[in-house]
């Protein structure tokens, strides 16, 4: 036996009890579609525009949430309420259009933290996969919960 070949068969050897040692442990994967991992209590999902209890939307569209998004990845436009639009907003003022690019967003929390409206929450789904950049930037027709049902 060489000194190189003395120098490796202990290193080999450790290589491989850590091999055998994991070959009969019990596997940690996740088959997404089929299981679902458990989430924690403070996770962050998917940005979602509340409804308060009448069905009108919260959003005011005062701009704190998109002043405190540190990847400035919220954008909005603030429009005047019509008349005849009292059902749909709360307030005179509200987002006409309201928007989230999710390439930019760190899932911070901050937006959340600063509306004073109570209008915006991270707690929607996972993020699922897509292959084209305008599909993560999300408008109001994907943000906006549903409306109550009576």
């Amino acid at each position: 036996m060489s000194f190189s070949e003395r120098i490796y068969l202990p290193s080999i050897l450790k290589g491989l009890a850590i091999t055998f040692k994991h070959i009969f442990k019990k596997r940690e994967t996740i088959f997404y579609p089929e299981q679902e991992r458990p989430v924690s209590e403070n996770w962050r999902g998917l940005h979602s525009l509340k409804r308060d209890e009448k069905g009108r939307e919260r959003c005011t569209a005062c701009g704190l949430c998109a002043l405190a998004c540190p990847a400035e990845a919220i954008t909005m436009v603030a429009a005047e309420r019509k008349k005849g639009e009292e059902g749909l907003y709360r307030e005179e003022k509200y987002a006409a259009v309201y928007e989230i690019n999710m390439l930019r967003c760190i899932f911070c929390g901050l937006c959340e933290e600063a509306c004073p409206k109570e209008a915006i929450y991270l707690d929607g789904p996972i993020v699922e996969a897509d292959y084209l950049r305008k599909d993560f930037i999300f408008g109001k027709d994907k943000l906006v919960e549903a409306p109550l049902k009576s």
